[in-house]
């Protein structure tokens, strides 16, 4: 057996999944803070950044061309390279007059590389492991996966904070920040192409031409929307995150926005220091626990803790907008329990779409399931700063706390194995 195949899994699992969230949180969150900063109004961040989950949302269409050309492996390390080059467009264009639409455009590059990336490396995921650690290592990804969206908005945040105070000078910051990114993807690309094994199964497909794309593409949706119980299986990945798609737009601008506007009034380092230290104690607690328990219990048995664990951010969210407290312990408390509760709960949801993609063309089905992923955060998170500047932050986040009635309900229809997930 080659010696790259008896690598642990803890090799390369909390990277690989560390660089799958940081270019999604820099396009998704680390943008909102970023345009924030520099005078953009709520509606419009929530708007055009919302625009920007479009790639990983039609991303199955072209998922079927990662799956016949090449491997995985090498779609996984080479898109890291493009993302580090991406970033540092982002970053060259900051100090500009046109600095809006050009990051935008460099977000799209972004995006679509990103996307690419989640096809390959998820694809990845699956050749590299067997079922059971599919199962138990769901949570470690998870874990890994929300460490650096709260990293990215945590420590790379704080780290423009103090840059924002010590120079002055708002786009530099930022310029500074995008430029660390790109330099760590770039380090990531290199680390991956030494590290990643090479599983027998993940392959190109031989005699890959036109029409076999052509066919191939067309079983692939075949196959996905005539599986067993899809149309439960549909509602279920755009809806499990209805209440989140819109709240995740409007934690970073609730928290800067000044008390008279009915925000916390936190400063960008104070944002960033939150997130970056209880939050990730948080995430990290949930994620575990999580994915010890999916392995020892299986999905079915933890499924409806885990719903109620990831409506608890709506809850907190509630109660910070209607408390506005000063006391920053209160909101690294409430944040702690924020980020527990998407750490738990979000397992369920990674782990039902490994569960509804098992079977022939799994990379393309889970790139899919993600892709409707992606469509229940784009469509609601492109209305909520709409929302929120029209009935304000407490009855926003009031009808977060509704919208969470449509997670509960399509979870009850759900059909999952009993056996999925536990140790065999």
């Amino acid at each position: 057996m080659n010696y790259e195949l008896k690598r642990s899994p803890w090799s390369w699992i909390p990277t690989l999944y560390m660089a799958e969230a940081l270019p999604y949180v820099a396009v998704m969150t680390i943008s909102t803070i970023m345009y924030k900063r520099l005078g953009v109004s709520n509606t419009d961040i929530a708007l055009y950044t919302g625009w920007l989950y479009l790639p990983w949302v039609i991303k199955p269409f072209w998922s079927p061309f990662v799956d016949l050309m090449k491997t995985k492996r090498w779609w996984t390390v080479t898109m890291q390279f493009v993302i580090a080059v991406g970033l540092a467009c982002i970053a060259l264009a900051l100090p500009t007059s046109m600095f809006f639409r050009l990051t935008l455009a460099a977000f799209w590059l972004v995006a679509f590389t990103s996307a690419t990336h989640d096809i390959a490396a998820d694809g990845y995921y699956m050749h590299a492991l067997d079922d059971h650690q599919q199962s138990f290592y769901v949570g470690i990804r998870s874990t890994f996966y929300r460490i650096a969206t709260v990293a990215g908005q945590g420590l790379l945040v704080i780290l423009a904070g103090w840059l924002e105070t010590t120079t002055g000078n708002i786009p530099l910051a930022w310029m500074v920040t995008f430029g660390t990114m790109s330099a760590l993807f770039l380090l990531a690309s290199l680390y991956h192409g030494f590290i990643l094994p090479r599983p027998a199964s993940d392959h190109a497909a031989a005699d890959v031409t036109p029409s076999t794309i052509l066919r191939e593409f067309g079983e692939t949706f075949r196959t996905f929307f005539t599986k067993k119980h899809a149309l439960v299986a549909i509602l279920f990945m755009l809806l499990y995150r209805l209440p989140e798609a819109q709240l995740v737009k409007l934690i970073n601008p609730f928290m800067l926005d000044p008390v008279d506007k009915g925000g916390l009034g936190l400063t960008t380092a104070d944002v960033g220091f939150v997130y970056g230290t209880v939050g990730i104690i948080g995430l990290t607690i949930g994620g575990i626990l999580g994915g010890i328990a999916a392995a020892r219990g299986g999905l079915k048995r933890w499924l409806w803790p885990m719903v109620c664990a990831i409506t608890l951010p709506d809850l907190v969210y509630v109660y910070l907008s209607y408390a506005q407290p000063e006391s920053l312990g209160i909101v690294n408390v409430c944040i702690f329990i924020e980020q527990f509760g998407y750490g738990f709960g979000f397992t369920a949801y990674m782990l039902y779409l490994i569960y509804f993609s098992e079977g022939e063309h799994k990379t393309a089905h889970y790139a899919i399931c993600t892709g409707f992923m992606a469509l229940g955060m784009m469509l609601p998170g492109m209305m909520a700063g709409w929302l929120q500047e029209t009935i304000g932050y407490q009855h926003f986040f009031l009808w977060t706390i509704v919208c969470c009635a449509a997670t509960f309900i399509v979870c009850a229809f759900l059909k999952i194995d009993p056996e999925f997930g536990k140790k065999k």
